[in-house]
């Protein structure tokens, strides 16, 4: 065996990559094993071939997939994951977004309450659709799909990361969302109503077998104070629902009793 001194530069750094697998299998949640890794990456690519340090980056985008297939709701993973990629990207100068967006459709199918991994969706369909080249067509196909997606997901309304997508997908109709966050650029002012209406009408039917989960409610307020803005603050819900809404929020969330007295406040309840 070849005294250390004597080893090349990738065979530490290769050394050291795999001394860290049993550590991050046994401590996938270690901020510091995936912050060294990442270091050890970052040294390669100053010192190594740039065909060797794009190598690296590659094998441990397959050690994260492992990783991932174990626990898909490791946010450390994810978050380790859109780095690694983002410097595969720059080092190979292609898009990798394609692939990406399949990965977080295959591991949203397994699991449709992947927080993270409808995080990184949200953060891939903008770009997604740029790099396609989307027409306005294509554009409301995704927002279709996505949304039809979540109804889905919301089968179990108690899990909030749907909640939470959903929520991201519903600012995407609004008049002032950012261009890079953007889904449909040319929706009109009827089809943003129209949206904001069929949403609505479609969590109101969860109360029909899911009637003492506060999400349901909680969006329900949401997105009615948003269609009445886009309405021109003329209410599309009758206030005896928002009252009621409000109300079952009161029972089942008491420890935002401040909160939900703030809302029947702004509402005029």
């Amino acid at each position: 065996m070849k005294p250390a001194t004597d080893l090349t530069n990738l065979q530490l750094i290769t050394n050291d990559l795999n001394f860290l697998i049993p550590l991050l299998k046994q401590y996938p949640k270690c901020y510091w094993l995936w912050n060294y890794r990442r270091w050890l990456l970052e040294q390669a690519e100053l010192i190594l071939e740039h065909n060797q340090a794009a190598e690296l980056w590659e094998k441990e985008l397959v050690l994260v997939s492992m990783m991932l297939a174990k626990d898909g709701r490791n946010f450390l993973g994810w978050d380790y994951r859109r780095r690694i990629v983002a410097q595969i990207e720059r080092l190979r100068g292609s898009t990798m977004v394609e692939a990406e967006f399949a990965y977080t459709t295959k591991m949203i199918r397994t699991a449709l309450h992947n927080f993270s991994a409808l995080h990184y969706r949200s953060k891939l369909i903008p770009r997604l659709l740029d790099e396609r080249k989307a027409d306005s067509h294509l554009r409301r196909q995704m927002l279709d799909d996505e949304l039809a997606l979540m109804q889905n997901a919301l089968v179990d309304p108690n899990n909030q990361s749907p909640w939470f997508y959903h929520q991201f997908l519903m600012s995407t109709i609004s008049p002032d969302v950012q261009r890079e966050s953007a889904i449909v650029l040319d929706l009109t002012q009827a089809e943003r109503v129209t949206y904001y209406q069929r949403e609505i009408d479609r969590i109101e039917e969860i109360l029909e077998t899911d009637d003492d989960c506060k999400w349901v409610y909680e969006a329900l307020l949401r997105y009615s104070i948003e269609l009445n803005l886009l309405n021109n603050q003329t209410a599309q819900t009758p206030v005896s629902k928002l009252r009621l809404w409000l109300s079952k929020l009161r029972q089942l969330d008491s420890f935002r009793s401040g909160r939900w007295d703030d809302l029947q406040r702004e509402l005029q309840l």
